[in-house]
């Protein structure tokens, strides 16, 4: 960059240029609460990608980790087992059913939680276990599937970096017995704000829904199944209002491209800095073989702490906007306060303090990648 050149933003989020005009047909259509056209067309695409049994979009991929912690019946004094790298609404969904967040380490090489140690966190309280698919590479979720089944444990998937990607050829979020997407701002695909909770246990498709409707039997009143719909479970107001469905429909018709593009930005780092790796300077992610990801961010572990903050500063001062990610969060003060550690984390920890994130949105420009590369191979 020189000093004409605008800054490079972390993120810019990526419009198909049909988002106006389904806000405008909604708006045409008199029908803006939730549960309108928009949101069926937006839950048919969801269904149809992921084969769940039943697709709810809500108005956050927090609010929709929330209705799962409500259908896992969580309750007072019941542990969920988690990584302690990720965001709040992780374990804030636990913590609000009276729950205790559980942390287990994450593995060195995709900083997904570690199936190998998870068995060894299960105790006569667990109820869940609740991987994060970081970064949009899955989880090893066949061993945990199978250690989930052995303990009789329900698997919330945390998809919101997720969509567009897959293990051993499965969409993530459509694995478990729930999962939960994202379509925050800063989301591959996007409405500003939104989520959605996939149910792929077909026996708990039906509570979802009172759940989803404030508790009530709304839709089943709407299907005709019953003469009159009232109370008849707990729940919250989750749903999106449908200008935010038909904005999220316009990104949901060109997932593959806004997928692709985005690829190529990532191919293009991961390209870039192969040979900083090789150097010693950084190392780049890992995507196993089995799991093909939707290039939802490009971050490098730098090798301290100090060597991050020093990438950090050159490549700020530079106009790229670039940042770290999450304070684990089994040492944060509400960490420490309603969760648990269990045993030690010691590649968590690793991330906190050496994790960097570098620009990635569709567009992009190349000489960005090229310019990027220079300053972390800069002395």
């Amino acid at each position: 960059m020189n000093g004409q050149d605008p800054p490079i933003r972390f993120n810019l989020p990526y419009v198909t240029g049909r988002e106006l005009d389904y806000v405008r047909e909604a708006i045409a259509a008199g029908r803006l609460a939730g549960d309108g056209p928009f949101t069926k067309r937006c839950a048919a695409w969801l269904e149809g990608h992921t084969a769940c049994a039943r697709a709810l979009l809500t108005h956050s991929g927090t609010g929709a980790l929330e209705m799962a912690a409500i259908l896992a019946d969580l309750g007072p004094g019941d542990e969920v087992i988690m990584p302690s790298f990720t965001f709040v609404s992780t374990a804030n969904a636990v913590v609000l059913r009276g729950a205790v967040p559980v942390f287990v380490d994450v593995r060195p090489d995709t900083l997904n939680l570690d199936e190998a140690l998870i068995e060894a966190a299960v105790t006569p309280r667990t109820r869940a276990i609740l991987p994060v698919h970081y970064a949009g590479v899955g989880c090893e979720m066949d061993a945990i599937l199978e250690i989930a089944a052995r303990h009789g444990l329900v698997v919330i998937e945390d998809a919101a970096q997720g969509v567009m990607a897959r293990y051993k050829g499965r969409p993530l979020g459509g694995i478990g017995h729930l999962g939960a997407l994202s379509f925050h701002e800063t989301k591959n695909l996007m409405a500003g704000e939104g989520g959605a909770l996939l149910v792929n246990d077909p026996a708990r498709a039906d509570r979802a829904e009172i759940i989803w409707e404030k508790g009530t039997n709304r839709r089943q009143f709407y299907r005709g199944e019953v003469d009159k719909y009232t109370w008849v479970d707990v729940g919250s107001s989750f749903l999106p209002g449908e200008m935010t469905a038909a904005f999220l429909l316009a990104q949901l018709e060109d997932a593959a491209d806004i997928t692709a593009r985005r690829m190529a930005v990532w191919e293009a780092y991961h390209e870039a800095l192969g040979p900083l790796e090789t150097a010693g300077r950084l190392r780049r992610p890992v995507v196993p073989p089995h799991c093909e990801h939707n290039a939802h961010m490009y971050y490098v572990l730098m090798p301290d702490p100090a060597a991050r903050a020093r990438a950090l500063e050159k490549l700020n001062g530079a106009g790229y906007k670039a940042v770290f990610h999450y304070v684990p969060l089994h040492a944060s003060p509400a960490g420490r306060r309603f969760g648990r550690a269990a045993g030690p984390l010691p590649h968590t920890e690793a991330a906190g303090e050496r994790l960097l994130r570098l620009p990635l949105w569709v567009g992009l420009p190349p000489e960005a990648v090229q310019g990027i590369r220079r300053l972390l191979e800069a002395p």
